[in-house]
């Protein structure tokens, strides 16, 4: 793949903490990309993120204060100050709301593909994989190569995926791109499941049906890993639920 030479500005200030940059991308009015703090346009958005368990085991080694709100976020975002500062970039944190459309940002960069559950799959990562955050910068710099990536969903006749939730939370369909059909994810029923005595497979292991998928299997988060983002999940949900109930 050839490296433009900003590529490797950003090793530095990710280096030992298992984050990378996952593609880049020249975007269009379309791609609901913010304009920079002084008005202007942005000309290329690069996307920082993870594959598997080096982020999570960087993230423990380092001894953080596992009691604090938002632990992970707040120590991966430090490693995403960094890189916007060496590039001259601005920060999206894809973590924080106003969450960016930051499937569609993974799609334009060829970075990978909406799955069934609408999430990103990667032909190697399956969907052990995150986007964590866009460096905006105004110039146009130049892209590194992306090889053109196949997308597993479409020879998986199966799509376990879609049928292994024990809550159905991927149950109702909803109308995709051109066509296509993606499920729905039902967040109340899925953390109902998983705060239920039934729902402790999903507490410990994660995402069901996340694992069901048999793309980039040894990729998949560790136990530990899988648990506390399936926590995450949940209080978020929680949240956002109190918040409508006002």
């Amino acid at each position: 793949m050839a490296r433009p030479d900003w590529t490797r500005t950003l090793e530095g200030p990710l280096a030992g903490s298992g984050l990378f940059l996952r593609g880049a991308f020249h975007p269009t009015p379309e791609d609901a990309v913010p304009p920079l703090a002084d008005g202007r346009a942005a000309g290329t958005v690069a996307l920082i993120g993870n594959a598997g368990n080096d982020l999570w085991r960087a993230f423990r080694a380092s001894g953080p204060d596992m009691t604090a709100r938002h632990p992970l976020d707040s120590w991966v975002a430090g490693y995403l100050r960094a890189a916007a500062e060496a590039l001259g970039a601005e920060l999206v944190d894809a973590m924080k709301p106003p969450w960016p459309p930051i499937q569609q940002w993974a799609a334009r960069a060829g970075a990978g593909h909406r799955s069934p559950i609408n999430l990103v799959i990667h032909p190697e990562y399956g969907l052990w994989h995150t986007f964590r955050g866009a460096l905006l910068t105004a110039e146009r710099l130049p892209l590194p190569d992306a090889p053109a990536l196949d997308n597993p969903c479409d020879t998986c006749a199966g799509k376990p995926c879609l049928t292994t939730c024990p809550a159905d939370a991927f149950a109702l369909p909803g109308n995709g791109p051109e066509g296509g059909r993606f499920a729905e994810f039902d967040s109340p029923a899925c953390v109902d499941h998983v705060e239920s005595p039934a729902g402790r497979g999903c507490r410990t292991a994660g995402c069901l049906a996340r694992r069901a998928c048999p793309v980039g299997r040894p990729w998949a988060y560790d136990r530990e890993s899988a648990a506390y983002h399936m926590a995450a999940v949940v209080a978020t949900v929680r949240r956002w639920q109190a918040k409508q109930a006002g």
